[in-house]
């Protein structure tokens, strides 16, 4: 085997790109992974997923020390936190996680080239190395896992020093007098949780009329309550109609029914959304087709329309997950490897690591009530969970949709502690269209959360048992 004319070549080492490279290598293809920064794992690794909840994780501590730490009989005197620890502790942690996906790299033997990637027609891969050295491979397969880039706003354009992306929010090097987050979404939330928690006033701006748009009515509301009661200030139904950036500032120019409003502030992160990022893929000259919104079209094997050509995460469009795109790299790479199998969105969860977290599978209410299908609801509060007690974390709830005839679960939308976890036994049952009374009758173990969701299943049979 010539090293320079592998089975697969996968451009982009992102959750989506390296999770293909491994399981194409276990399936016993030669693969190399192209990849142009510093270390493997793409913006979930080093710029997403893991620091965010980095600092998320020692936000909480902070904040549950400061406001909860007395009700355990824990007495502080004065409390404080050291910004540039909480910071370190985030490098470290990207760290760890990204020398552990190297090693899963050499363990499997996959080739990481390293260097900027160009599909050429043929499937042929160029990748330029940083010393400028091209080496060429005539790859029998290729996978597109180029990922998406943060949207910018015409009058406001990232510097990454006042007008941050997700990237410069991960490292301000000060707590913010008045941070301004534009987008009530998942990034949005989180990060301004993150600042707000430390001491900055935080004022989200979302166009639509709630946060988290998408979501369950009876999620958005209960997520409303909570983040204003934390102390997120909220603007929602508000359009950023323009901004001033100075040295120092940035003034932030909103609308909401016809009246005006500047919010002054130190930083502004903004947050609206994500775009498919084609590097080193000219579509046109390749002849790929491309979606309305520039994302990639593919069928439910990863094929695009060129030949041995698969495209996967964020960069084909849909939910951007990196679980998503690492579930898309595993079908593509088994396809590839001759496996007769296929890629469903059914049972795609999605959670917002806010506290209390937003867990969420399925369909919401209004969408099941659109479609004209019968169906019936349970709903079951942490408040009444002995377990969630204990912890004094009693805000939230889990909620099942169910089709009214059948019982099949067709939505659960969760907001509570720990919610991220608790989904997972959802998403099993969604795996094999189970149903309410699936869940209901199923043994969980006392006393935890766990039993919240089996209480809510049991709510859309009409028999909870503890309310």
């Amino acid at each position: 085997m010539s090293s320079l004319t592998p089975d697969v070549v996968i451009i982009g080492g992102g959750p989506g790109g390296y999770v293909a490279a491994i399981r194409a290598a276990q399936l016993g293809l030669s693969t190399v992974c192209v990849e142009s920064d510093a270390t493997l794992g793409g913006t979930c690794v080093n710029v997403g997923c893991i620091p965010s909840k980095a600092l998320l994780q020692s936000s909480e501590h902070y904040e549950h020390a400061r406001l909860h730490g007395h009700e355990h009989g824990l007495q502080f005197d004065n409390l404080r936190f050291d910004l540039a620890q909480i910071l370190r502790r985030k490098d470290d942690v990207v760290a760890a996680n990204t020398r552990g996906v190297e090693f899963l790299f050499k363990k499997n033997k996959v080739t990481w080239a390293k260097g900027h990637g160009t599909l050429r027609p043929g499937n042929v891969v160029e990748v330029r190395g940083h010393d400028g050295v091209v080496t060429t491979y005539q790859a029998r397969n290729v996978i597109i896992a180029t990922g998406s880039v943060p949207v910018e706003l015409p009058f406001l354009r990232f510097d990454e020093r006042r007008v941050l992306s997700n990237v410069g929010a991960l490292s301000i090097p000060e707590v913010p007098r008045h941070l301004v987050v534009i987008g009530g979404g998942v990034i949005g939330l989180e990060l301004g949780s993150v600042w707000r928690r430390l001491g900055a006033r935080v004022t989200v701006v979302e166009l639509m009329p709630t946060i988290l748009p998408g979501n369950d009515d009876d999620i958005t509301k209960e997520a409303d309550r909570i983040f204003r009661k934390q102390g997120l200030e909220l603007r929602t139904g508000t359009k950023v109609t323009g901004a001033d950036v100075a040295a120092d500032r940035v003034r932030v120019h909103v609308e909401k029914d016809g009246a005006a409003e500047t919010l002054d502030a130190d930083y502004v992160l903004v947050s609206v959304g994500r775009r498919p990022a084609l590097r080193g893929v000219d579509a046109a000259a390749l002849g790929l087709a491309l979606g309305k919104r520039g994302e990639i079209l593919v069928d439910d094997q990863m094929r695009t329309n060129l030949p041995g050509v698969f495209a996967i995460g964020d960069v084909v469009g849909g939910k951007l997950l990196a679980h998503k795109a690492e579930d898309e790299g595993v079908i593509a790479a088994e396809v590839i490897a001759g496996k007769k199998v296929h890629m469903h969105y059914h049972s795609m969860p999605a959670v917002v690591y806010t506290w209390p977290e937003v867990a969420t599978v399925g369909l919401t209410e209004s969408e099941v009530k659109a479609s004209g299908r019968p169906y019936k609801t349970g709903k079951f509060p942490f408040s009444a969970n002995g377990r969630a007690r204990t912890m004094g974390e009693t805000n939230g709830f889990v909620k099942f949709v169910a089709d009214a005839q059948t019982d099949e679960l067709l939505g659960c939308h969760m907001i509570g502690p720990n919610v991220s976890d608790l989904l997972a036994e959802v998403v099993l049952a969604f795996e094999y269209k189970g149903s309410s009374e699936d869940i209901a009758i199923t043994v969980h173990s006392h006393p935890t959360l766990s039993e919240v969701t089996k209480e809510a299943a049991l709510a859309v049979l009409g028999r909870a048992i503890h309310i």
